[in-house]
């Protein structure tokens, strides 16, 4: 199986290979076209200037050409791959380069074609135009001009060819070896960190399966990458194992506070039927209500694991009615009233009625959580319990002067195993699911429920409902 830096760096490579080779072909197209063309243009410039050259040489007093210079003008372009034949308005032939050279001008003209054909891969033949001559309106002749059609290339432009074609493949060799250098060093670039994220979720994997120490999670990889997308996923990974971490911490604390919740009420049990059996004991309904709370004690703390973990799993079928929720909020708040009345804490209901469609009793141990945490943390005060409605939401407002909660354990109330005061939750018999079975309720309604709290000023947890 190939890696994906190898898989990264082949693609980039034979993209950017093959776009240069294409670019490279459509330069020399292009680039061919455009000189042959010059060629052509060059190739009529130069019979306008023999015909130019060959028209001079002609004397009007005596009409007739000056043969000497016409065979120095017709040597000079015959080099340059140009037969000139002159003939006069009668057809009769003046000069021929032929009859001057015979041998020298097929020589001449073979090599042309010869180096077409081998250095530039074009099969030519020879062309032949016809111009006629003028003194102003008097014609004095007609030049014939031979030469490798349509076009040929002198030697100095076939050595031009020749120097552009390396050249431009010499660059072309460049470039594919940059783009190889470039596409290897972006593909590590790129699969580094996929690589580094990979290694890291494999070994948070390895450590949660062999419930390695909370620590072995942290993972600390670099977050700043020019790739947004990489820099996300190195953050999302280091994410996981912070909150892995933080879990594995608290179903750890979880286990150890739950052990001590259940060793309080078991010891107590447990001393106590050893009394009855020893005979140090009689059994008097105040010791059996005693023995009867701490078994009440158990069962909460049972039920309430099996709620959460039946909550999480959406095992629970919610038995949903229409009800008044203020009629629910009064039945609730009554059973708080002797307690608070005891601390001296006043039970405050401001209740507007309100119909809802949800399963009463899930809801009614939802208020029932709220209101006896709201009891529990607040000596003295007020605790108010409230119903508004709002852009078609019901509120439903529970708020208390109690100790708070600090901005540091805010943001984590409603997560399973978290406590914010080991000693008090303790005292106070918490277990520290409370909150976490009040956030799975409502969630499993679809309701949003949220905290407002500042330490030693109270707290206020909103419950956000829809309309029916």
């Amino acid at each position: 199986m190939i890696s994906l830096q190898n898989r990264l760096a082949c693609t980039y490579s034979i993209f950017l290979c093959v776009l240069l080779a294409g670019l490279a072909v459509i330069a020399n197209i292009v680039t061919k076209n455009f000189f042959q063309e010059l060629v052509k243009k060059s190739i009529e410039s130069k019979n306008q200037e023999i015909v130019r050259a060959v028209r001079d040489l002609y004397n009007p007093w005596e009409k007739q050409f000056t043969l000497s210079a016409l065979e120095a003008v017709g040597m000079l372009f015959m080099h340059e791959g140009f037969i000139i034949d002159l003939e006069n308005p009668s057809g009769e032939k003046i000069w021929d380069a032929r009859d001057m050279d015979m041998e020298h001008c097929v020589l001449a003209l073979q090599k042309i074609n010869e180096r077409m054909r081998s250095s530039h891969g074009i099969l030519s033949e020879i062309q032949n135009l016809d111009f006629p001559l003028y003194f102003g309106a008097e014609m004095i002749g007609t030049v014939y001009i031979a030469s490798v059609g349509p076009f040929f290339y002198t030697e100095a432009q076939s050595e031009f060819i020749a120097r552009f074609n390396k050249l431009l493949g010499a660059s072309a060799l460049v470039f594919i070896i940059v783009s190889v250098s470039i596409s290897a060093g972006l593909a590590g670039a790129l699969a580094r960190p996929i690589k580094a994220a990979s290694d890291a979720a494999h070994s948070i994997a390895e450590h949660y399966r062999k419930g390695n120490a909370p620590k072995a999670f942290n993972i600390a990889l670099e977050e700043r990458y020019s790739t947004v997308e990489l820099s996300e996923l190195s953050r999302s990974i280091n994410k996981l194992g912070r909150e892995l971490a933080e879990a594995e911490r608290r179903q750890k604390q979880l286990t150890s506070d739950i052990a001590h919740e259940l060793r309080t009420p078991l010891t107590s049990l447990q001393g106590a039927i050893e009394a009855f059996i020893d005979g140090v004991w009689t059994a008097t309904p105040e010791r059996l209500n005693a023995l009867l709370y701490e078994v009440k004690r158990l069962v909460k703390l049972t039920e309430d694991l099996r709620t959460l973990t039946a909550l999480e799993w959406e095992t629970i079928v919610l038995h949903k009615t229409y009800f008044d929720i203020a009629e629910l909020l009064e039945t609730a708040v009554s059973q708080f009233e002797k307690l608070s009345r005891e601390k001296g804490v006043a039970l405050i209901p401001r209740l507007e009625s309100a119909r809802i469609y949800a399963d009463y009793d899930r809801i009614k141990q939802v208020v029932i959580n709220l209101l006896s945490n709201a009891v529990h943390y607040t000596d003295s005060g007020t605790i108010t319990i409230s119903v508004e409605k709002e852009f078609g939401k019901i509120l439903i407002k529970i708020a208390d002067t109690g100790f708070g909660i600090s901005s540091a354990d805010l943001p984590h109330i409603f997560e399973r195993f978290y406590r914010t005061d080991k000693s008090r939750s303790r005292n106070t018999g918490g277990s520290g699911i409370g909150l976490a079975i009040v956030s799975a309720v409502i969630a499993a309604h679809n309701w949003e429920i949220s905290a407002e709290s500042k330490a030693g000023k109270g707290s206020v947890f909103t419950i956000t409902a829809s309309s029916p």
